[in-house]
């Protein structure tokens, strides 16, 4: 009773922090192919749930090496830290997303280019398949570390592992389709996934104990961070709205003008 008390409380940790990680693989999976974005999606996720199970047994015998620091900035006043094999990886991760954000971003501002056309032919479907089940394993590490806090028993967390998959797997085809429709939080997609790497970026220097003029670099809180993406969602509400209602007052304007000319 206790295992599967356990493995709820699990099931509902990883869908808390496998959201940025489900909207990476949404973004990410409209990159490839029309046609082949749904079995991009379920082939990175499936893969990405075998390895996400062999980390976790690999951290269970290895834990302390991943904990260890193997390399140590120098004593000097401008820069400090420790890096492990943790904090190396979800610092590279972090880096990762953000260039793909800014990227993306650059690229929907370039005159003359469908950003829906360009992001097709970016990538083959053995990359985009790729990058998430990359991405996939820098998010993992997390949620794993989390579940090994909760319990020890490998059959659980690896049923969770599994759980939040086939969860992933089902709302990333939901979410995928709502951007397609509404492509206007492409944008928002994007600028969500710069703060999930800033959040990354974060808590790599906070693993690594990195200090920068003897100020410690502060890792962003799971609060923060939806705090940042309510604000985000509310503007790009708020601004698509504005926006309508200024289309509106233009249009009537304009119908106005064009019947006093008649007139």
């Amino acid at each position: 009773m206790a295992d599967l008390l356990t493995l709820a409380s699990l099931i509902v940790l990883q869908a808390v922090l496998g959201i940025d990680n489900l909207l990476y693989i949404s973004l990410e999976s409209r990159r490839a192919p029309a046609d082949q974005q749904k079995r991009v999606r379920f082939i990175g996720i499936s893969l990405a749930i075998i390895l996400r199970i062999v980390l976790l047994i690999v951290l269970l015998k290895v834990i302390d090496f991943f904990k260890d620091p193997f390399f140590t900035f120098p004593d000097n006043s401008f820069v400090s830290g420790a890096f492990n094999v943790h904090s190396l990886i979800v610092l590279l991760g972090g880096a990762f997303i953000i260039y793909t954000a800014v990227k993306e971003i650059s690229h929907m501002l370039l005159p003359h280019v469908d950003h829906a056309d360009g992001e097709n032919k970016q990538k083959s479907v053995t990359a985009v398949i790729t990058a998430i089940v990359v991405m996939n394993l820098v998010f993992s590490f997390d949620s794993i570390l989390a579940a090994m806090a909760l319990t020890k028993v490998i059959w659980v967390m690896a049923t969770a592992i599994v759980i939040s998959g086939v969860i992933m797997v089902w709302l990333s085809e939901s979410v995928s389709k709502f951007l397609a429709k509404n492509r206007m939080f492409e944008v928002l997609g994007l600028f969500i996934l710069l703060v999930v790497g800033i959040m990354l970026l974060s808590e790599g220097g906070h693993l690594a104990h990195l200090k920068f003029v003897g100020h410690p670099v502060e890792q962003m809180s799971k609060a923060t961070f939806y705090f940042v993406i309510g604000v985000l969602i509310i503007i790009d509400i708020v601004q698509s709205r504005y926006q309508k209602k200024l289309f509106a007052a233009a249009e009537a304007n304009s119908k106005i003008k064009s019947s006093e000319s008649h007139s």
